[in-house]
């Protein structure tokens, strides 16, 4: 199984608020988002890693560079959207059952192993995270049926008790309709699980009692309280 990180997003906002480090540098409990996620991903058994980082931000394309394995793959390129980061590293990812997400995707490593064995075993085309804890500024929400198969991706609540968690287990086959998206000018990743869901693609969604993203300067707090009690190793 292969893991893909999109780390080339700048954090204008984190920039703002006094954060000086590129998003994927930001520490939280002493370990750089970018280290944390390609950790866990081992422990995981990643085969393959692949990142893309902004052409922007040498910063972090040096620390990259830095981190040992044979294991890894960088690709250095500035993308107009989430879903044209995700469409450079598809490439790398044809031949094998992958994980995809942010750099800045906060979960308890625990419940991202359970999340993994599940996928590894499911019969679905993929497992999407889920969370019915809400600190997004634009959730998508995520509608079910009763056997936890998703039925729509949806910008208001409506009825929906889950969000997307940003986390996204899926096999080649749906690299097809990432290809259709972008060369349909699709830019959002929402577009794209919609697209699956259109595509008759059988997505089943997994719940994680709580996901966060580093938005906000306040956020990085927010993210050591929540992680309090992992071991980092």
């Amino acid at each position: 199984m292969k893991f893909a990180i999109i780390a080339a997003g700048e954090g204008s906002r984190l920039q703002e608020e006094g954060i000086e480090s590129p998003k994927p540098l930001v520490e939280i409990r002493g370990e750089k988002l970018l280290e944390r996620l390609v950790r866990i991903f081992r422990q995981n058994g990643a085969e393959e890693i692949v990142i893309i980082v902004n052409a922007h931000t040498p910063r972090t394309e040096r620390f990259v560079k830095t981190l040992e394995g044979d294991d890894l793959r960088v690709v250095v390129k500035s993308t107009p959207s989430s879903m044209h980061s995700f469409f450079e590293l598809s490439a790398f990812l044809t031949d094998a059952p992958f994980c995809l997400t942010t750099v800045d995707t906060i979960f308890k490593e625990e419940a991202f192993a359970a999340f993994i064995e599940h996928f590894k075993k499911s019969e679905a085309d993929g497992c999407m995270a889920v969370t019915d804890f809400i600190d997004d500024e634009k959730p998508l929400f995520v509608g079910v049926d009763s056997d936890f198969l998703i039925t729509n991706f949806l910008d208001e609540r409506q009825d929906c008790r889950y969000v997307s968690g940003g986390i996204y287990c899926l096999k080649p086959a749906a690299l097809q309709t990432l290809r259709r998206c972008v060369e349909s000018g699709q830019s959002r990743m929402r577009n794209y699980q919609r697209a699956l869901i259109a595509e008759g693609f059988r997505l089943e969604a997994c719940p994680f009692s709580k996901i966060l993203d580093i938005d906000h300067a306040s956020d990085i707090a927010k993210a050591e309280e929540f992680l309090q009690g992992d071991k980092v190793s």
